[in-house]
């Protein structure tokens, strides 16, 4: 893809932000759960990032609102399989982690997921995807038609990947 010229002459999206109600339990659902790397930046703040150099800053908001869906946060597993593992996992702890609006998996959007939310009101999805994440279907360019909604995308993508 060529890269187009724009106002900014940006060169990284380095971060996102998340919220938090208690850094303490917050911090250890995204180590002892998640297996996110953490550190505290300040009284009110953490860092969190996991597989690569892409960092969410979290912060503390003792009012914070859910976060909607469509909002959500990512985490790719291996294969469908460790999908249904960590489907298990989320189920059988919810209560532990409070963890809550947890969906069956299904095919959407060329993965295989499901979707929860934390103590804290974040979205997360749990996806199987290939170790570049998404980082396939935005090599395909723009998308015709019904782009990532499309059923078939999925299987051009097991397709694909047979070829290489």
């Amino acid at each position: 893809m060529d890269k187009k010229s724009s106002v900014i002459n940006s060169k990284f999206l380095s971060h996102g932000t998340l919220g938090s109600k208690d850094l303490t339990a917050t911090r250890k659902f995204y180590e002892e759960f998640l297996g996110i790397d953490v550190i505290q930046t300040s009284k009110i703040s953490l860092m969190i990032r996991l597989g690569g150099n892409h960092i969410y800053v979290v912060v503390q908001d003792k009012n914070m609102l859910e976060m909607p869906r469509l909002n959500h946060n990512g985490i790719d597993v291996e294969n469908d399989l460790e999908v249904d593992k960590s489907h298990k996992a989320v189920l059988d702890t919810a209560d532990t982690w409070g963890l809550y609006n947890i969906s069956k998996p299904l095919e959407q959007h060329g993965t295989y997921s499901f979707h929860f939310w934390d103590q804290d009101g974040n979205c997360w999805e749990i996806l199987s995807n290939p170790v570049d994440g998404y980082n396939w279907i935005f090599n395909m360019g723009d998308l015709d038609g019904k782009g990532h909604w499309d059923p078939e995308l999925r299987r051009s993508r097991f397709k694909t990947s047979m070829r290489n």
